[in-house]
Formats: structure tokens, sequence, C-alpha cells
């Protein structure tokens, strides 16, 4: 029996139909016996498809002596389906014929041209792929819309943008309300992603009709389409080594931020920023700069973050870690010696810890109160800046720094190749713009200064410590304390102020 294969993976007007193809294979068959099998909407990237995988399986069962197709690539574009296929047919002593370019693999030269032309259609489809994604990354530039699920808090509008017809993100008002106020309750320390979980469900506030997730929260809070991108924003994004699209001066806190994994970056985009890439997008965002960068750096560092709910026994959970393994210390109550201790989690759990020592945990909270003590008094007045108003020259001036430190860049990577004549002026243009780079920064400082609204004091703050409950004094610890390390011989405290 011979075999007539087609496919069409879009059915366009410029594209041969399955219909012709048939027509074509049937007149090279020459009125003989056929059996056609039809894969539509399926690329020849791989063998996933329906009825080729069922003309295989006829192969196998000995039904089919020759395979016509109308052309090479409607049967395979890959090298390695392509002679994993010709190896099968020649096993079950299957001939095989491209009706339009006239192979057929009962000839040596066949055989030969065949494995050539396949190497050329693996080419053109690997060119096609290529242009397609310069083509995405060049619009993803130009903050045109590049489909994709629309985000929570967002509706789809049509716009053009640079004579060209795309879309844009607009606010959808109850949502964007709900964002809101998740993004508000994250930036406070001692919020997790359950707390708002289940607030929300007090509230009755749902997704689509669904309850909230964790997971869902979570991607919310880590996306830049939220934030009112200032300078801010920018420089965070700078520092942490993203590719960052617009110039300094287009970051005015207004417009949000699309993020692309960069083509070079080998881990997730959730978990590291750099080399990955940020376009201003045509869309307002929805939260403040200060807020969403307060939430990212949470999110950044989500393994210290624990909750106040979560810790019964003792204001240092979470933050208390085994001095020898790094793990967790746990408080346990032993009700029959009336006494607590904090135990190694990685010992208690596989004994793989030689453990910290003897910790009795009103020991432990004593000698770190005494340390935090200790750590406040060198503040004789603790101060807490109210908002501030908007400052058009320190924004002016953060802007222009940015610029420079550009600039510095740009013609240090230059150095390297540049003849005498070149260097010297690269080497005088940079002096200028260090000297240039110190006076801005010494004119930020001062309008940081001058900007401060107005201070409320705290004098007796240490003093204070003392009679905090047991939920401020986590908050506090949270505040004040990246890690604490201990061990029955020390404890070390790293601080974060």
């Amino acid at each position: 029996m011979i075999a007539v294969y087609a496919r069409q993976s879009v059915d366009r007007p410029d594209s041969i139909s399955i219909e012709s193809q048939i027509e074509f294979c049937k007149y090279e068959a020459r009125g003989a016996e056929c059996r056609t099998y039809i894969d539509r909407g399926f690329s020849g990237k791989n063998t996933k498809r329906p009825a080729f995988n069922e003309m295989l399986s006829d192969i196998d069962s000995g039904l089919v002596t020759r395979v016509i197709v109308y052309k090479l690539d409607r049967i395979s574009r890959s090298i390695l389906d392509f002679s994993n296929m010709m190896l099968k047919f020649e096993e079950c002593r299957v001939e095989f014929v491209s009706s339009t370019e006239k192979f057929d693999t009962s000839s040596p030269m066949g055989r030969a041209m065949l494995n050539i032309c396949i190497v050329f259609a693996q080419l053109e489809r690997e060119t096609i792929q290529k242009r397609v994604t310069d083509a995405y990354f060049a619009r993803s530039q130009k903050s045109f819309y590049m489909g994709g699920r629309v985000p929570f808090g967002f509706a789809l509008e049509p716009v053009v943008l640079e004579k060209v017809k795309t879309s844009r993100y607009v606010k959808n008002a109850e949502e964007a309300e709900i964002v809101k106020l998740m993004f508000e309750m994250y930036a406070e320390p001692a919020t997790s992603y359950g707390d708002i979980v289940r607030e929300f469900q007090r509230r009755g506030i749902t997704r689509f009709g669904k309850p909230w997730e964790r997971t869902r929260i979570a991607d919310i809070l880590r996306n830049p389409i939220y934030v009112r991108a200032d300078m801010d924003v920018y420089e965070f994004f700078n520092s942490s080594g993203a590719i960052i699209a617009n110039p300094p001066e287009d970051f005015i806190g207004t417009n949000g931020c699309y993020y692309y994994k960069g083509k070079a970056s080998a881990e997730r985009k959730q978990k590291s920023l750099a080399g990955n890439h940020i376009v201003l997008a045509p869309h307002e965002g929805i939260v403040d700069s200060a807020v969403w960068l307060a939430c990212r750096d949470k999110t950044l560092r989500a393994k210290q973050v624990h909750t106040g709910p979560k810790a019964k026994n003792t204001w240092l959970a979470g933050k208390i870690k085994c001095g020898v393994c790094g793990y967790a210390l746990v408080d346990k109550h032993y009700q029959n010696r009336n006494a607590r201790y904090l135990m190694c989690s990685f010992r208690m759990n596989s004994r793989a810890c030689a453990g910290p020592g003897t910790l009795h945990t009103p020991e432990v909270e004593a000698e770190i109160f005494t340390q935090i003590q200790n750590k406040l008094a060198t503040f004789a007045t603790l101060t807490k800046q109210s908002a501030a108003k908007a400052n058009p020259e320190l924004t002016a001036a953060n802007i222009e720094l940015a610029q420079v430190n550009a600039e510095v860049t740009s013609l240090m990577a230059k150095l390297t190749d540049a003849n005498d004549t070149m260097f010297r002026y690269i080497s005088a243009r940079i002096e200028e713009l260090d000297l240039r780079k110190s006076e801005l920064t010494i004119r930020i400082s001062e309008l940081g200064r001058r900007d401060i609204a107005e201070f409320g004091e705290l004098t007796h703050h240490v003093e204070s410590w003392a009679t905090l409950d047991f939920d401020d004094r986590r908050l506090v610890v949270d505040q004040l304390v990246n890690v604490i390390r201990a061990t029955s011989d020390k404890i070390t405290i790293e601080w974060r102020i």
C-alpha cells in the first residue's frame, strides 16, 4: 500500500492546501491504491502529530511500502527527526518520494540529495525562528503590547504608538484597589502571603470568583507592571544588573514597566534581575515606587521573612539560626522540667548537625535584649521622617548623576581600543565627569537633607524597649536585625542598621 502524507500548519492564501498536496501525491502514485494521512494545524518542527504517528504504526505493521509527500518539509523540518525516520524506512524497506522535488530513495543519488535538502529545510526553519525572535525583541523595546494574559488590575485598550496599531493597559478601578491593598499590606514587615490570603478571605475578596492563592499574590508583588517608575526604581533595576531600555530622564514616576527575560539570563527572572530587560510601558502604574520597592525587597529576601502569628514562644523566631549549620533554631518547652531550650531544626530532623550546644531560651533572649539596648543606645535620638514633598531639583540632580555614570561606563569600555589621541581625550573627559559626579553627589546630599519635611522624635527608645509586648518586639527585631547566629559559646547579630 502507498501512504500519502499531507500537513499544513496554518491555512493561509499563499500556502498550498491539504487537498492540493494530496492531488499532487496521487498523481505520483500513477493510479495505485493509496491511503491518505492528514495533519492539520501541526508544525513540522517535531513528530508529535497524530496522523504521522498513525502512518509510522502502519509502517511497523508492514502495511505501507511507499510514502509520498508533496514536499520534503511537509514530513519533517528537523535533521534528527528526518534521520530517525529514514532509518525506520530503511529497516522496513519503505521507499520515500517527494513529488515536487523528484526525490526517490530507491536510488543512491536520491538518498544523497534528500539528506542535503533536509539540512536546508532545518536552516530555513531556524532562520524563521530567529527572525520572529528578533522582531519580538525589537517590538518589546518600543513598549508595544506583546500579547499574553492581561494582568489583574488592568484592562486592555487599542492605541497607536509610533504609527503602529497596538494595545496598552488601562486601570480596572475595582481590581486596582485590590492591588493597592495587597501591596500596602505586604509592605508591613510582619505580613506574609498567608496573612493576605486570610484577610482577603475574611473580606470576601476573590480573583475571578475564586479565592486568592499565595503564588498569585507573589506574582503580583514581584511584577513591575504595577509600579509608578521613578528614579528610585531606575536605580534599583540598574544596581541589580537589569538592562534598561529607557534613559533615566524618562523615569518620571508615572509609567509602569514591562519586564522581559534576557537571552543570556540563565536563572528564573523572578529570582534574579541581572541580564533581564526593563522597558517603560505606555500605561500608568498603580502603586507608588516606595511601596513597590519595599515589597520587592521583601520578596527578594523572602526566606528571611517570618510573621508574628507563627511565633508563639519566642520573639526571636525566624531570626535566630544555628551557629554551626545555619538552620533555624526553634523554641522547645519541656513542661516536666519547666524549661525552654533553643534546638537546631536540622539536628532535630536528621541528626546531621552536631548542634549549637545548650541554649536556654530566656538566657539567650536576655543576652540579645542587652545587645539591642547597646545598639539603640548609640542613637541619642531616633527620628522619623514624614512624607516629603516632591523636589524637582533633587530629581533633576539624580537624573544627571545617572547620565554621568552611564557616560563614564561607556567611555571606560572604549579605552582599550583607543589610540593615543583618543586615549587622552577620553581620559580628560572622564576627569571632567568625575568632578561633576562629586559635585552632584554633594548637591544631592544637601537637597536630601533639606527635603525632610518634619521629624517625630523618640528620645527614650532604650527604656521603651522593655515595655514592648511580644508582637511589637517581633516587629522591632525584624526592622533591626538581618539574622542572629548562636551557639553556647557565642551569639553574633547581623544588624540592618
